[in-house]
């Protein structure tokens, strides 16, 4: 099923429920206003854009650069893309021009769905890029683009037939951050969106009619497959880090919501901002989910003291662009459970796998690993590399068969995809992780893994968060230890 199918479903079943709201302006008294669709008016508008992408001749696997800022037009035209049958091509904008290039490099973009920015750049540099013949502008109109995202949507609506959809068939390129090597597309396929929504929504029991504050909009994509509102706030979603608190709670209020995600970067600013000045979070919040990198212990300390819903807590998925969900863990559990073991350096506990998600712990190595039956799997307790597999777990990178031969493992009819992380399994079969396979320092001692030595110095109340380097080369690296102090 085209994952923008699951849209169609909501709009029949909620037509008038708000699919996403998006902070508009501040009235004289300082209040926000907001710009909303509902799902009946989402299914609508991206139906008459998908429309417009078959008339401008836009066919299924048809490659495209989607890079629009946050806002009602970036949720309309990601379900009209999909319904089109094109695939996304989604980038990090924050990766910096060269980057950025690359990665346009590799995947050979059809077209650009963009900015006015982003068009005249890709004009300047259209014989690079020469196979980009189906463009969009979106804002204000860019002369040397002749289709906009106002004349895309046409004229009345009528129901949009979305082609038949194979759960293989490619639905998104998405790009890795790079900031562990060279960024690689991800190719993902409409049957793994469908399964993360079907895996996300039945773990944390997510109901329809429920309303997510999110840090990161393309989660309106599995909140609208789940009947959820997106309420996205006013922030920068490039630099969450600098999020103002104040505007994460305002969003989380105007709005009642029940349910919030973001990287732990906001939940930083959050909970600090709640304990200094004896601020509650909203009753009607029950849970909070934050994913991206590791989740310190302290976020979890003062969020946690932050709910005011009796049975509220900040879950912390693992996993990666390649594979998520992998596993979860609340932070009433996290803090009652394992938070000391973690103190004293047995790395992050991650919590227990999702239904249908397999993990092993196998001896580390550097090449690739051409069958399971070539590797050795590790007993619980011992650190080594963790490896995944599940419905929601991608088969390759796009146009790089050797990264993908690294990542993969063959067993059988299926496959396993090397995290790149190393951690183990304990007895109860929860997983912990220790850090990134790349960041291990090899000493003439033996092995020492990033999160278990940070943990500890990170415990020091005049140290934010510290780093471990290796000197040197393996395996007689000389073990490093950087800190960045707290502020004031």
């Amino acid at each position: 099923m085209n994952i923008a199918a699951r849209l169609r479903e909501t709009a029949r079943h909620s037509p008038d429920q708000l699919a996403v709201v998006f902070p508009d302006k501040r009235d004289r008294q300082g209040k926000m206003q907001y710009q909303s669709l509902t799902f009946a008016e989402l299914e609508r508008e991206s139906d008459r854009l998908a429309r417009g992408l078959v008339e401008m001749g836009i066919t299924p696997g048809t490659r495209l650069v989607f890079l629009v800022r946050p806002g009602l037009e970036f949720i309309a035209l990601t379900f009209a893309m999909f319904k089109a049958g094109a695939v996304i091509v989604m980038i990090d904008p924050g990766m910096g021009p060269g980057h950025i290039f690359h990665c346009l490099d590799e995947v050979n973009p059809e077209g650009f769905v963009a900015i006015p920015a982003v068009q005249f750049i890709r004009w300047l540099k259209r014989k690079r890029y020469p196979a980009a013949r189906f463009n969009v502008t979106v804002g204000t109109n860019w002369p040397r683009v002749n289709m906009t995202y106002h004349k895309l949507l046409g004229g009345e609506w009528t129901p949009f037939d979305i082609p038949p959809t194979d759960p293989r068939d490619p639905a998104a390129i998405i790009f890795t951050s790079g900031s562990t090597g060279p960024a690689k597309g991800v190719l993902y396929e409409h049957g793994m969106f469908n399964a993360q929504v079907d895996l996300i929504r039945d773990f944390y029991q997510i109901q329809p009619g429920g309303v997510e504050v999110s840090g990161f909009p393309l989660f309106a994509l599995f909140n609208s497959a789940m009947g959820v509102t997106t309420v996205l706030p006013e922030m920068d979603f490039t630099r969450p880090a600098d999020a103002k608190p104040e505007h994460i709670l305002e969003a989380l209020t105007d709005h009642q919501a029940t349910q919030a995600y973001g990287s732990p970067a906001i939940w930083n600013r959050v909970g600090r901002y709640c304990e200094a000045n004896n601020v509650k979070l909203p009753s009607t919040l029950e849970r909070i989910l934050s994913a991206g990198a590791p989740v310190p212990l302290h976020i979890l300390e003062r969020m946690t003291a932050a709910f005011s819903h009796p049975e509220a807590a900040l879950h912390t998925p693992y996993g990666a662009t390649e594979s998520l969900p992998i596993a979860s863990f609340s932070s009433r559990d996290i803090l009652k459970e394992t938070a000391d073991q973690s103190r004293l350096g047995a790395g992050t506990c991650v919590g227990h796998r999702f239904p249908e998600v397999r993990v092993k712990i196998l001896e580390m190595t550097e090449g690739p690993i051409s069958s399971l039956s070539d590797a050795e799997e590790l007993s619980s307790g011992e650190i080594g590399e963790i490896i995944v597999q599940s419905p929601s777990t991608t088969r390759e990178y796009y146009n790089r068969p050797e990264p993908t031969q690294l990542a993969k493992i063959q067993d059988g009819d299926s496959f396993w995809h090397r995290m790149g992380d190393v951690g183990y399994l304990d007895t109860e079969g929860k997983l912990w992780f220790c850090g990134r396979k790349a960041h291990v320092v090899e000493t003439e001692f033996g092995r020492l893994f990033s999160v278990c030595c940070e943990a500890i110095f990170n415990e020091h109340p005049q140290i934010f968060r510290s780093a471990l380097v290796g000197v040197g080369s393996k395996p007689n690296q000389r073990p490093v230890i950087i800190v960045e102090p707290e502020t004031g």
